[in-house]
């Protein structure tokens, strides 16, 4: 006899990451995973330092000065608001593990964050997993038929906007119609990673819906327009009975000195924040031309990245991820998404920008 997990646990498929080395390359370029090519803000790198200080001490267990800077830049109820170390993704995880119990299901996107679906067999609860619909220049979250899904099983309905890796988001309004359809006791987790960078102006990250419903919970991260993916930290901002729940269960130091001093200072930071939105708005619409002129569709993108699409044959996604890494480039292969025939490629910096498209332009010429 031995241990044995839970039900579901068994079902779940590792998560892998995109790679970030090529064999015999030294210093390959990774864009792979969506991380800021600015970097982190400066004030933030001497919060670091600042920080260092005092690591014999615990940190404040309430991470009172983070979430009041967070609420003082978004206009939030610090009370409102959790944070949590690895970025956004223990925050999703405390959510399933608060309200998913062994056979309820959660509502989940086709070709959304993987996580979803982990976190939800974790909690022996099923994954359903709706197709999304496909136009010429996007593939986006289906509203329709995600309602069509909801059943009196339904717990949590996960919605990435925009939507990782395909790019796409749900407006104002079709988030409205969204959270309207769903019976008031499923939660609706609004997971706006990719926030920072949308410049729509018919695109609500979510705040507007927490603020105005009791089952609605928005999460948030510094992984990536901030550039603070090594530092590992998240923010939700929730109805007051939620984050109650969620401060009941979390860890009692569930973020360092080091996160909570450093997010603050990142978070306040708007001439860097703006210069990384600047960056990406200049060099999001030049990448996507760039390879369409190729021949290959590159869907329409709100987020940091764009999705390929590849045609079957020779010059297919393996062939071009192939030739690619021969030149010390990584892209993130999605075919754990469902998208065997795409590949994910980030904002990079402008040498690196020029020079994937210059690559692709050689490979479907070739």
């Amino acid at each position: 006899m031995s241990p044995t997990p839970k039900p579901g646990i068994l079902e779940v498929s590792l998560y892998v990451g995109g790679r970030a080395s090529v064999p015999g390359v030294a210093e390959p370029i990774k864009l792979s995973a969506n991380e800021s090519p600015v970097g982190p803000s400066p004030k933030a790198v001497e919060a670091l330092h600042a920080a260092a200080h005092d690591l014999e001490l615990y940190p404040d267990g309430s991470t009172r000065k983070l979430r009041e800077a967070i609420g003082e830049v978004h206009g939030l109820d610090p009370d409102r608001i959790v944070a949590g170390g690895e970025g956004s993704g223990p925050l999703l995880t405390m959510l399933a593990n608060a309200y998913l119990q062994p056979g309820d299901e959660a509502i989940i996107s086709r070709h959304a964050f993987l996580v979803y679906e982990i976190i939800t067999r974790a909690n022996s609860a099923t994954p359903v997993m709706v197709p999304e619909r496909t136009t010429n220049s996007a593939i986006k979250v289906d509203v329709d038929a995600m309602l069509a899904a909801i059943t009196p099983k339904t717990r949590i309905v996960y919605i990435a906007n925009p939507n990782n890796p395909t790019g796409s988001m749900l407006n104002r309004e079709e988030m409205a119609r969204l959270h309207a359809g769903l019976p008031k006791d499923v939660l609706l987790v609004i997971d706006a990673a990719y926030a920072e960078y949308v410049t729509a102006k018919d695109y609500e990250a979510g705040i507007e819906l927490v603020a105005n419903n009791d089952n609605v919970v928005m999460t948030r991260t510094f992984s990536k327009l901030y550039g603070l993916a090594g530092l590992r930290l998240g923010w939700l901002y929730a109805p007051a009975a939620i984050c109650d729940v969620l401060n009941r269960i979390r860890g009692p130091f569930n973020t360092s000195t080091l996160q909570q001093q450093m997010g603050a200072a990142a978070v306040r930071d708007r001439d860097h924040f703006w210069k990384a939105v600047a960056h990406n708005s200049k060099w999001l619409p030049w990448i996507t031309e760039g390879i369409r002129k190729t021949g290959l569709r590159v869907d329409d993108s709100v987020a940091n990245f764009v999705l390929i699409h590849f045609p079957k044959g020779e010059k297919n996604a393996q062939a071009a991820d192939a030739y690619l890494t021969q030149h010390g480039v990584i892209l993130r292969s999605v075919a754990s998404y469902g998208l065997p025939d795409c590949l994910r490629m980030t904002v990079g910096t402008e040498e690196q920008n020029r020079l994937v498209v210059s690559l692709l332009q050689q490979f479907m010429a070739a």
